[in-house]
């Protein structure tokens, strides 16, 4: 009884203090500005407990965010959390970069390196978007809000109503409204708590992954407008607008206790906390977290597993390191010569995250469990769970797995491993193959005997050997001496102007822009592409042949040679059936060719910027330098001959996708299409709507994300591999063309930032 009085005197409370908002605090003017690098620059509430100023984020040196943090002298300069952000994570880059109340009555973080706005309150009272009325002023409350005011002092904007990690007491996340972790990099954080319609609070991994939620089943039933509130009494409620009657609470360790500074937070571990600040040891305390177990947060570890060291914290360990270099389940069906069987982890739950579909079989016995796995070509693992009502076989069918592990779990995996010969049998921790010591007697004349057959054989084996050599040389040193005139030291053959006329029949099959088919000696097909000399200086383009030569992936066009001479330069490719991109065959790919397609290049730009010997760039990626084999594989040609960046390549590859998927509509007619919800529309109408319209909305997204203006907002070519493959998921991409236009108010009209996601 006592807990529902205290409970129902703080929300009435709280109920008055939402009306009666402490506007207690020094007016900030039109025209006030803070700048980046100035020195004790920062917006302060009368107080004193709060500062709105420039930081800088984690894991992001050189860069600055905008945002509201604690102020008070009490609480130490390194335990003084931000609050807020303006564009939930948006971060300029210049010094001279500034955040601006203008005189219009519109709050702008403006990037002076982009030289347009990133963020904007949209606010601006001039605006044929505005909804707002005029603003006269703005503060900085003693509660952490940041405010703007009309001239009758009436709430026109606040920063209470655009929470980005964390909310402060008094402080509301309505219906259809959440939070997002924050992230140490410049992608978004997967973990994210939203406020659903129902009245429930939900956290998710990847916006589809609920792994906790509110239990308010008098919310679900009413399904009236709720929010979610922390009072500052240190109560987490969810309720109606009459907030005397919550439909679902939780209290802190300290509720009720005398704290001045509280909040809560959606950790980066994927964990929401209520955190309140203790004024004897000067440090922050966690008081309630929604997950109790660390290790049950979905994917805590990423592809690894969770489990609890002796000081009782959890850790991310890999099982599987005793098989593989990188921490994947080991099996894969083409790698396996030699079988495979399951290797058992006691005490061990498992589950699939990239991506997030295990297959559940039920009842089910153990020793089934295992067989349905090694019968299955694409299952990596399963994980039998007998501590249910029916005993369950969960099997995962990709190698990106996380799970937990604990003494306490009866649950058993499962892991498929290949069997091929190994030094070491990680299962057992014993030495293969290990010698055992045996007392023999010896047969001298044997001996003798066994010794000289073998030593006859060795002899009549080496001149096999020596004969059969000397021939296959002659035969080679024939062929080379027919078909090349220069043969290059690392193997890529140098012909002269002459030889690729001769092959090409003084060019007379053209099979694309300024690509023909060729015939070498032997009636060996090639194709012969006439690049433009000028671009490429003798030395460096034959220093760049001589290394493509070396290169062998089968989304590479492999070189055969090439002509440098006269001004002139031709590269010698394998032969492709079926043109270029460019040739009219392309208009007869079906959907599923051209997603294939798109993948194959991401996949061969990943090679070259990753997986060479040292950075390969392509330089000028287009439809023309693609080929088309006879079984409609791509293969990549022109590559290695340009010296620009991997972002170069990176936007590159988005405006291929965009021409490929879309016939060559124009680029931002195709995001407008796509952000009003047309997506449909803008795919090439030879199609016939024969498409995908999953893979589309993944294949649209990830391509305007490559053509970002801002270079450092686009993915590198691992990412947009594994977004391809769907074992990455993408989040909607910001504007990509905005620091094209002239109109720096324009491009920021939205009020969106450019780069947080503008569609759910």
């Amino acid at each position: 009884m006592k807990t529902e009085m205290n409970l129902l005197l703080q929300a009435l409370f709280l109920s008055l203090s939402l009306c009666l908002l402490p506007f207690v605090a020094s007016e900030i003017q039109l025209g006030s500005k803070l700048v980046v690098g100035e020195e004790n620059a920062s917006w302060v509430s009368k107080n004193g407990d709060f500062a709105l100023g420039f930081f800088t984020p984690p894991g992001l040196p050189n860069r600055f965010s905008i945002g509201i943090r604690f102020n008070s002298q009490s609480i130490p300069s390194d335990q003084r959390k931000v609050v807020w952000v303006a564009g939930a994570g948006v971060s300029v880059s210049d010094n001279a970069s500034y955040f601006e109340l203008t005189s219009d009555g519109d709050l702008v973080l403006f990037d002076s390196s982009l030289g347009v706005p990133v963020w904007t309150s949209k606010t601006n009272r001039f605006s044929v978007h505005s909804v707002f009325s005029s603003v006269s002023s703005a503060l900085l409350g003693d509660d952490g809000n940041l405010v703007l005011l009309d001239d009758k002092e009436e709430i026109v904007w606040e920063s209470f109503d655009t929470p980005a990690d964390t909310l402060l007491p008094n402080q509301k996340l309505k219906a259809f409204e959440m939070l997002r972790a924050a992230s140490e990099s410049s992608r978004s954080s997967y973990y994210s708590l939203h406020m659903v319609g129902s009245g429930r609070l939900e956290l998710r991994w990847e916006s589809n992954i609920t792994f906790w939620s509110s239990t308010n089943q008098e919310a679900v039933k009413k399904r009236e407008n709720l929010s979610a509130v922390l009072t500052p009494e240190g109560a987490l409620l969810v309720s109606h607008q009459d907030i005397t009657k919550p439909v679902w609470s939780v209290f802190g360790e300290d509720h009720n206790d005398t704290v001045k500074f509280r909040f809560l937070r959606l950790d980066r571990d994927g964990n929401l906390r209520m955190y309140s600040f203790q004024d004897a040891s000067r440090t922050w305390r966690t008081v309630w977290q929604a997950v109790e177990n660390q290790c049950r947060v979905f994917a805590t570890c990423g592809s690894q597993v969770c489990s609890f060291n002796g000081s009782g914290d959890s850790q991310c360990t890999c099982p599987y390191n005793a098989f593989a270099s990188k921490c994947l389940t080991p099996y894969q069906k083409l790698s396996c010569k030699s079988g495979f069987s399951m290797v058992t982890f006691e005490n061990m739950e498992l589950y699939g995250i990239y991506p997030a579909n295990d297959t559940v079989v039920s009842p089910v016995s153990s020793l089934r469990c295992k067989k349905m796995c090694l019968e299955d070509d694409a299952c990596t693992a399963v994980t039998y769970k007998n501590d249910v009502e029916k005993p369950q076989c969960v099997m995962k069918l990709t190698r990106y797995v996380s799970g937990y592990y604990d003494a306490s779990l009866s649950s058993v995996s499962y892991v498929k491993t290949c069997l091929d010969p190994r030094a070491v049998d990680p299962s057992k921790g014993e030495v293969v193959g290990s010698v055992t010591k045996k007392s023999h007697s010896v047969c001298l004349s044997c001996l003798l005997g066994v010794t000289s057959t073998t030593f006859v054989l060795f002899l009549a084996f080496q001149v096999c050997v020596i004969v059969y050599v000397y021939k296959r040389k002659k035969k080679e040193a024939v062929k080379r001496a027919e078909r090349v005139r220069n043969p290059n030291p690392k193997g890529v053959v140098v012909f002269s102007v002459d030889e690729i006329k001769e092959m090409t029949n003084d060019f007379e099959d053209n099979i694309g822009p300024k690509m023909f088919k060729g015939v070498m000696s032997e009636n060996e097909l090639v194709l012969v592409k006439e690049i433009e000399g000028a671009l490429t200086e003798e030395r460096k383009f034959r220093s760049s042949a001589a290394k493509i030569g070396t290169m062998h992936h089968k989304n590479l066009a492999k070189l055969e040679g090439y002509c440098c001479e006269r001004g002139k330069r031709f590269l010698v490719y394998e032969y492709a059936k079926n043109g270029s991109l460019l040739d009219h065959h392309a208009k007869n790919l079906t959907w599923r060719r051209r997603n294939d397609v798109c993948l194959s290049v991401a996949k061969a730009l990943f090679y070259l910027h990753s997986e060479c010997r040292e950075f390969v760039s392509h330089g000028s990626l287009s439809l023309g330098n693609i080929l088309i084999g006879e079984e409609f594989e791509a293969k990549l040609t022109e590559y290695g001959f340009g010296s620009c960046a991997a972002d170069k390549d990176v936007e590159d590859f988005g405006k291929m996708v965009l021409a490929l998927v879309t016939g060559g509509y124009e680029e931002e007619w195709v995001y407008r299409e796509w952000i009003e919800g047309r997506g449909e529309t803008v795919v090439d109408r030879s199609l016939e709507g024969g498409f995908d319209v999953e893979e589309l909305e993944r294949v649209l997204r990830i391509s305007f994300w490559c053509v970002q203006v801002d270079e450092r907002l686009r993915p590198s070519m691992g990412e947009v591999v594994k977004v391809l493959e769907g074992t990455l998921s993408v989040d909607p991409p910001p504007p990509p063309f905005v620091c094209a236009r002239s109109s720096a108010t324009n491009s920021s009209e939205s009020g969106q930032s450019l780069y947080e996601s503008v569609r759910e």
